[in-house]
């Protein structure tokens, strides 16, 4: 396991310490992200509280997140159904090891 380090990232105009064993690139990365959706949201809703504003941008990245997530899933369905059709293309003595289905004829 990495040590964890120190990060300081500014968010929402406020600067957070943040401790991760994740690179500092890749936490500076995040941060940076959130911070442009939270904009995003600020932007959009000025007479919004800041907490309100905050939550908002969290359910947008979640969004994003299920999103990805679902498209992820269907990309992966598409792949085996694309597999298991070339699978049955190919003789049976000439399928390798772990290729799907002996024979679906």
């Amino acid at each position: 396991m990495s040590a964890r380090q120190s990060v300081k990232v500014v968010i929402g105009g406020e600067e957070f310490t943040v401790r991760s064993e994740l690179s500092p690139e890749y936490t500076q990365e995040v941060a940076n992200y959130f911070d442009q959706v939270l904009g995003s949201v600020r932007g959009s809703l000025p007479s919004v509280e800041a907490h309100k504003t905050a939550i908002l941008a969290g359910l947008a990245v979640t969004d994003e997140l299920f999103q990805g997530r679902r498209g992820d899933a269907e990309v992966a369905s598409q792949l085996e159904q694309l597999t298991n059709e070339l699978t049955r293309m190919i003789p049976p003595g000439k399928r390798g090891p772990g290729t799907g289905p002996s024979s679906d004829e």
